[in-house]
């Protein structure tokens, strides 16, 4: 085959078509381009790496706390706030405070012998009755306010004079690898793959189909096949750019490590876009209009940039639902990057998201080949 043969090859010019509409669109640009990039900056900036805030704590107004009040006020890990006890309340119930701290009183007579007086954290303490005890109201269920319930009984037991039985020594660890941009990179390239694979192929294959350039097309010397395999293969070129730029930005910007093979990197998401290119066309292949592609396109969205570990951990849901989120394809993409990336693994240890990814791929567009119709 000649040169000149390959370049008048349907496929070839169906690439080429799909290339230049692309290249002519400022704002396809951005959203391929740019907006991975804005939003990494963004949550770099928001969650960079920075000393420990206060923790907000609410100390009640009442005669004889003002000892509480003034240990705390002292102190550099918190923010004490001096509040008679219905405000104190209120605060904690809002929000605007993690831990409050008071007195309680129990009485003195009437009670059998053997009669808990006070209860903390479920444990039953008898010594605590004598005279008034400390009262710490916060809520089990919200991190920050055990956290800070820790914080101030610390601050507190140590001005009352406690020591330690033990010396303990810090060392405090903060390298590239462990911060929150370093887990963002892989979710948000995996994140910005799915997008531009099922709303740059499915979309727009419903948007031709709608415009009725694709009843046209069926006039010229071309297949099915190579139809929807130009949509496949211009995903990956459009890859020769989203990958650079995001690493290349991470690295310079944050000091993203790389500590994986970077033609390994390369080939997880050269795959993973691929695999997204065929899902949209799967979701393109029968949808009349354009309201109904993009619920589609929701339908599989949501969910994996929910579940899959764009934004924080896929471990954080129950374990029952774990298996299933496994074989979502995006948590084999970004898992199989972050892997590779962070922990410098082989193509070994991501053997299993390769496999998910591949299969994903291949059975989306051999359905979609099947499935597809002209009008």
């Amino acid at each position: 085959m000649t040169r000149h043969t390959q370049r008048q090859h349907p496929l070839w010019q169906l690439t080429l078509m799909r290339w230049r509409i692309f290249v002519r669109e400022p704002s396809a640009l951005f959203w391929t381009y740019g907006f991975p990039v804005v939003l990494a900056l963004a949550l770099g900036v928001a969650f960079r790496n920075r000393p420990p805030e206060p923790v907000e704590v609410a100390v009640e107004a009442s005669p004889g706390n003002e000892v509480w009040r003034d240990a705390l006020a002292t102190n550099s890990q918190v923010h004490m706030r001096w509040l008679n006890p219905q405000e104190a309340r209120e605060a904690l119930r809002a929000g605007k405070v993690s831990v409050v701290v008071g007195r309680w009183t129990p009485p003195a007579t009437g009670l059998p012998s053997g009669t808990p007086w006070a209860k903390e954290d479920g444990v039953m303490n008898k010594s605590q009755a004598v005279g008034s005890s400390r009262i710490y109201q916060f809520d089990p269920t919200r991190p920050e306010s055990r956290m800070a319930r820790q914080v101030v009984d610390d601050a507190l037991q140590r001005a009352e004079g406690r020591a330690d039985p033990t010396p303990v020594r810090n060392q405090l660890v903060t390298e590239p690898g462990s911060r929150y941009i370093d887990f963002l990179i892989p979710g948000l390239l995996g994140f910005n793959l799915m997008s531009s694979g099922l709303w740059g192929v499915g979309f727009v294959i419903v948007e031709m189909r709608v415009r009725k350039l694709i009843k046209r097309m069926m006039a010229t010397p071309m297949s099915r096949a190579h139809f929807l395999l130009s949509f496949v293969l211009v995903r990956g070129v459009f890859l020769l750019g989203e990958l650079p730029i995001l690493l290349c930005f991470a690295h310079w910007v944050f000091n993203v490590p790389i500590r994986g093979s970077l033609p390994l990197i390369v080939g997880l998401s050269a795959l993973g876009s691929l695999m997204f290119a065929g899902m949209g066309l799967l979701i393109g292949s029968r949808a009349q209009n354009t309201h109904t592609v993009a619920g589609l396109v929701n339908l599989a969205t949501i969910p994996m940039l929910v579940a899959s570990g764009v934004f924080f951990s896929a471990a954080r849901f129950p374990d029952v639902f774990q298996p299933i989120i496994r074989l979502l394809p995006l948590t084999a993409l970004i898992e199989a990057v972050r892997t590779v990336m962070l922990d410098g693994a082989g193509a070994g240890a991501v053997a299993t998201q390769i496999g998910i990814m591949l299969a994903w791929g291949l059975i989306s567009f051999v359905v979609a080949l099947r499935m597809f119709r002209w009008q």
